[in-house]
């Protein structure tokens, strides 16, 4: 993966990408934990896709290059995407209402 600065700079700078995204995950759980479950997992969903931003756009990640190049933006995306979607239609008072999954969950539940 490379470092995403050089060899002789310290350790939180060389690996500053992986430290952005771990540490807003970090913050994530913690508001999580703190029973503002919604947001918390928002925070987790938008840090994955901080991640696949960072993948895409910044040459050298250190440590947040894990697999190839596409295989970590698609799976940082999507992860990312998902984890943010759920948690906005979790109830109650969901802020984010898309039917067609409503109707998948009660037909899958239901059967």
């Amino acid at each position: 993966g490379g470092r995403a600065a050089a060899g002789d700079a310290p350790a939180p700078a060389r690996q500053w990408p992986v430290l952005t995204v771990a540490g807003l995950v970090g913050i994530g759980l913690l508001i999580t934990g703190l029973d503002v479950f919604r947001w918390g997992l928002v925070l987790v969903g938008v840090a994955l896709l901080i991640g696949a931003a960072l993948r895409w756009s910044v040459q050298d990640v250190g440590m947040l290059a894990v697999r190839s190049r596409f295989t970590d933006i698609v799976t940082y995306g999507v992860l990312g995407t998902a984890i943010a979607m759920l948690a906005l239609m979790a109830q109650p008072h969901a802020p984010l209402k898309i039917p067609f999954l409503n109707d998948l969950l009660h037909f899958t539940v239901s059967s």
